[in-house]
């Protein structure tokens, strides 16, 4: 996209919130670490493009759709705090994650087992179903999105939150900002009706969860290719390649399960992210029921610590969404 993200703020208030480091960056936006100097916490303050605040029907519906968000109260999806504008900059205020993306955990630890990406997985699949009952499809369902910090125990070594929800495709779709081949984000995750410009519901964030499972399991997207026209056209066309090729200790139902969940058309894939993580489960297990063979996991790197939970304001003390701001 021709969009710029936002000029370094650091050490600014914007609203109520001063901005701190940088720690995250992309094409659209800019995230810092900033202080609610309401409410003295720290919070993760995401700063939009410039021209997205220009146009008036992006901001309808970044305000409608930020609002639903932040009313969606689930452990997996990072809540929003407030979504407004100030000084012509668009921005969305968010719980502060500690921890890293599933992209830098790939990055970091290699394919995972059967066992880590379902119970990674099912977590985020849980947020998106979630969303989904809403009438809000996430639509950018990535490992970049995915935020994985340390879990409770020996149990449960992961928390997952999924992040990124008011800045949808649908959002920018409207505003002529995106056309093939100009997403937000990377092309490896999108489902084929996206690309074509058909009407999309939540079975196009199983397909964008499925390609998220495929590089859980082998390191890698379902499709590589050397262009974008390229790399679009076997979303639309070219049969999804067997993960046991990569992997052949994991047993063929799992190929099974990932050629339905990126079924071409959207009647063909499970009806909800669940129900591809209940398949993926059960596929993990050879007939006796025990755990299918897999390769000894590799330790899970312990992330940062979470910060002490912060209570939720009182009513009162929510931030309040501008009228026609957002």
């Amino acid at each position: 996209m021709n969009s710029t993200a936002p000029s370094d703020l650091t050490g600014r208030q914007l609203g109520g919130y001063l901005l701190g480091k940088v720690i995250g960056r992309g094409g659209m936006a800019v995230v810092h670490q900033a202080e609610d100097l309401r409410l003295g916490r720290i919070v993760a303050v995401k700063l939009l493009a410039p021209e997205l605040a220009r146009n008036d029907v992006f901001r309808q519906r970044f305000a409608r759709e930020s609002k639903i968000a932040a009313a969606i109260d689930h452990p997996h999806i990072v809540p929003v705090y407030e979504a407004g504008e100030a000084e012509g900059v668009l921005y969305i205020a968010m719980r502060y994650v500690q921890g890293r993306d599933l992209r830098a955990l790939l990055d970091r630890q290699g394919p995972l087992t059967v066992r880590q990406t379902v119970r990674i997985t099912a977590q985020v699949a849980s947020a998106l179903d979630a969303a989904h009952a809403h009438d809000l499809v996430h639509r950018d369902v990535k490992p970049g999105n995915i935020l994985v910090a340390e879990g409770t125990d020996s149990d449960h070594p992961e928390h997952v939150y999924l992040t990124d929800f008011g800045l949808t495709k649908k959002s920018l779709s409207l505003t002529g900002l995106t056309t093939v081949g100009q997403f937000v984000g990377t092309l490896d995750y999108v489902a084929p009706e996206q690309i074509s410009g058909k009407p999309v519901d939540g079975r196009c964030d199983v397909y964008s969860l499925a390609c998220v499972v495929y590089e859980e399991l082998t390191g890698a997207p379902p499709f590589r290719r050397d262009d974008d026209l390229a790399l679009l056209w076997a979303h639309l066309n070219d049969p999804v390649p067997p993960v046991t090729a990569l992997r052949p200790d994991l047993p063929g139902a799992v190929d099974e399960v990932l050629a339905k969940a990126l079924a071409k058309t959207p009647e063909q894939r499970f009806d909800s992210c669940l129900a591809l993580v209940a398949a993926l489960r059960a596929a993990g297990e050879d007939a006796a029921g025990s755990p299918a063979a897999v390769p000894t996991p590799t330790e899970v790197v312990p992330v940062v610590s979470l910060p002490e939970p912060v209570p939720a304001p009182p009513a009162w003390a929510w931030p309040v969404f501008e009228a026609g701001g957002r």
